[in-house]
């Protein structure tokens, strides 16, 4: 989501500027993040001028499919963050600001590019863990992966570990003993 710089001080410098618009995030399933899927996410606001700073309240709305904590089966998570960037036209930038001014992004060229803030947004809205609130998802989840293997109760109890074969015959020939 590009914007030319002239042309936002042509549009937002007596009046706020709004835009609405389809921004492709996909580039974020690849990444090493919990992020299955996550189709175009729509991006809305409004721009304005404030001296030298170029500020943009944005809202950010979409879905994305996680993994469940418990089953690992596709879980969608709506979101809809709400986003305030500030950037400056100053050449310059002292450190000796307030905190709160921190986040005051320099402009590079002409092109203002609000794609690497929306990721940016949307990877910081991504939850710890979620879980699925089907309950017939429990029959979707994995029952063996490479080293393990789920084992029910029923089955525990069935199944003689093989290293205690050998003990069995001895408590045979006790009995036979008695």
């Amino acid at each position: 989501m590009k914007f030319a710089l002239a042309q936002l001080k042509k549009s937002a410098y007596n009046e706020p500027f709004t835009f609405d618009e389809k921004v492709n995030v996909s580039e974020l399933e690849t990444m090493n993040n919990d992020i299955r899927q996550i189709e175009p996410v729509r991006v809305h606001g409004q721009c304005f001028f404030q001296g030298d700073q170029i500020i943009f309240s944005l809202e950010i709305s979409g879905e994305m499919i996680l993994p469940c904590a418990r089953t690992l089966v596709d879980v969608p998570y709506p979101f809809d963050i709400h986003a305030d960037e500030v950037f400056t036209t100053a050449p310059y930038v002292t450190e000796d600001e307030d905190e709160a001014e921190e986040e005051i992004h320099p402009i590079d060229g002409e092109v203002l590019d609000l794609t690497p803030l929306i990721k940016e947004n949307i990877l910081l809205e991504v939850p710890y863990r979620v879980f699925s609130d089907e309950t017939n998802d429990q029959m979707k989840s994995p029952t063996e992966g490479k080293g393990w293997e789920f084992i029910s109760e029923e089955k525990k109890e069935k199944t003689i570990d093989k290293r205690f074969k050998k003990l069995e015959s001895l408590l045979k020939d006790d009995e036979k003993k008695d």
